[in-house]
């Protein structure tokens, strides 16, 4: 889990309570891009851990194509889009105490510039698509996790 810094949040409200709209806006998405480098630093790091591309030399483009092994499934993307499993993720780690990283009621992470993921860092590792939920996967799956 990652977070750009709690300030962020904070000086877009300034920037928005001035009628800056532009900087506050700038503001956030050069904060969501700054988390997203951490991320993919944190992707770099447990590939090293793992001794998989210790060797490698990747330019900035080759990095954006993702030419590296591994993967980081995101919740509430595609390839993993069950917004739920932060929850437990978010606990287990202590994200609320430790990073003042909470979780709204539908499960988006607070303060926006903050990100997650699940880090596959093998070289058999990829991403595959998910076909449309059935009706009775559905249900499966709300037995399951009592909802």
């Amino acid at each position: 889990m990652v977070i750009a810094g709690h300030e962020v949040e904070e000086l877009a409200q300034k920037f928005k309570d001035e009628k800056d709209d532009y900087n506050a806006i700038l503001l956030q998405v050069i904060a969501e891009r700054l988390a997203e480098a951490f991320a993919g630093k944190l992707r770099q790091q447990a590939r090293n851990d793992r001794d998989f591309g210790r060797e490698e030399s990747f330019t900035n483009d080759e990095l954006i194509d993702e030419k590296y092994w591994g993967i980081r499934p995101t919740p509430g993307y595609p390839a993993c889009p069950d917004h739920i499993e932060k929850q437990k993720r978010s606990k287990l780690i202590g994200a609320e105490e430790r990073m003042g990283v909470s979780l709204t009621e539908s499960f988006a992470m607070w303060p926006a510039a903050s990100g997650s993921g699940f880090y596959f860092p093998h070289p058999q590792a990829s991403y595959f698509a998910v076909d449309r939920i059935t009706k009775d996967q559905v249900g499966n799956y709300a037995v399951r996790k009592k909802t």
